[in-house]
């Protein structure tokens, strides 16, 4: 390890430490390790920007953004709400069902596990409460089904990766349908049991006619991911086209249609989308400056002689890095681990055999994990926080969930042809 590297680890490690915002730790890091190796700085700012600019994929990552910003700030999550809840609210536990299909639904709109937790969650969470759920519990489920936004597209995370590896994000989008309804699926199985053993009440169907109503009031909203990833899917759009194409609809549905958003919750909207894009630009910036140290460095060759010493065995060599990113993944941030790691285990992957697809949704499904799981799990402190739970009580009732999620990355490891059933049914060959 040369002096320079040495110094961006004391520096990214102390900013960590006393709670610096780790895009600004990365960028100090990464900065005092260009200065300390005698590199160009404005050489290097030239060619991260060009570098940048000219991954056109990740301008989808601000319209995702946008389009969960205006599907929260409008109505548009409650009449879905209304809508699952006419559903599946006669089963046992059922807010707590409505919450999983919920999300299974908002997922096909938002990408984003912290935009489903802090929006439609906040809705799941207090009908849940008043309900007679314990509020602990309500907050449990919500951080759990949170997860499912990221796995069903669009994801925010699938982009990010498919620009680290330059995977199709079309293929990578059809990967994760059957894996977020696996983990739909296992999720109401849960809850159905825990239902039955501790007494949680089931919800009135509100009949027929009232059902009917709420589908057709919710139908406009539920367009939106037929929309997006018809556009995909079909050749009409790229994912970012989609993507914007997808934001322009659900400004209409917001505007006109459900004439829930008015031009002051537009321009407040708009605000909010531009501090969470540029966090995340901030992020991605850092994480290139740090990937060039990382490469410089020779950490990815020595990191893969390091596990190949181990085993060539693909499968042991898929469970020991995951078991690497599940720890990594109770202390950094979902965007921090995806941008460093996955350039410096991507290549072990490919050499043996690992098809990126599959890889990629494992690893994402990997990281919600980690944003549930403690010390440090983000949507734990977003539930709890939003919604003045104790967070004790939120850990208490997500142990749960975490063996179940923990079982469907199990599954989707021993058995990557869920993955990747429909995107070879869609001509992938990979």
């Amino acid at each position: 390890m040369s002096i320079a590297f040495a110094l961006l680890l004391l520096v990214f490690i102390t900013a960590f430490l006393i709670r610096i915002p780790l895009a600004y730790g990365m960028m100090a890091a990464g900065i005092v390790y260009l200065v300390a190796s005698g590199t160009d700085l404005g050489l290097f700012a030239q060619v991260t920007m060009n570098g940048l600019y000219s991954k056109f994929v990740l301008l989808a990552v601000p319209l995702f953004i946008f389009m969960a910003q205006i599907m929260n700030d409008s109505t548009v999550t409650e009449k879905i709400f209304h809508f699952a809840h006419a559903i599946v609210g006669r089963m046992p536990g059922g807010l707590a069902q409505v919450n999983v299909v919920n999300s299974v639904i908002f997922s096909g709109m938002s990408g984003s596990a912290v935009a489903d937790a802090s929006g439609t969650g906040l809705v799941e969470i207090k009908a849940m409460a008043n309900g007679g759920y314990p509020k602990g519990f309500a907050c449990a489920t919500t951080a759990a089904t949170s997860t499912i936004g990221p796995i069903i597209p669009p994801s925010i995370p699938m982009v990010i990766y498919a620009y680290l590896s330059a995977t199709s994000v079309g293929m990578l989008f059809a990967a994760g349908m059957l894996p977020g309804l696996l983990l739909a699926g296992l999720q109401m199985v849960l809850i159905f049991f825990l239902a039955k053993r501790r007494g949680y009440p089931r919800e009135m169907w509100p009949g027929l006619g009232q059902t009917a109503g709420r589908l057709l009031v919710a139908v406009p909203a539920l367009l939106t991911p037929v929309i997006l990833l018809g556009g995909i899917y079909s050749g009409a759009f790229t994912p970012t086209e989609a993507a914007a194409v997808a934001s322009m609809y659900a400004l209409v549905l917001a505007f006109i249609v459900y004439r829930a958003l008015g031009w002051s919750g537009f321009y407040s909207m708009f605000q909010t989308t531009v501090r969470q894009s540029a966090t995340v630009g901030l992020i991605v910036g850092g994480a290139f400056i740090i990937n060039y140290a990382v490469a410089i460095e020779g950490i990815p060759r020595a990191f893969a002689d390091a596990i190949l010493s181990l085993s060539h065995d693909p499968l042991i060599l898929l469970i020991l890095i995951n078991l690497l990113f599940l720890v990594m993944g109770m202390f950094l941030d979902t965007m921090v681990l995806l941008l460093i790691m996955v350039p410096v285990v991507l290549p072990i992957m490919r050499l043996v055999g690992i098809d990126p697809v599959h890889f990629g949704v494992v690893i994402v499904l990997n990281m919600m994990i980690g944003l549930s799981t403690p010390p440090f799990g983000v949507l734990l402190f977003i539930v709890s926080n939003t919604t003045r739970t104790a967070l004790k009580d939120v850990i208490r009732e997500i142990w749960p969930f975490l063996g179940i999620m923990l079982a469907a990355l199990v599954i989707l490891i021993l058995f990557p042809d869920i993955v990747l059933w429909v995107p070879r049914l869609m001509g992938y060959e990979g």
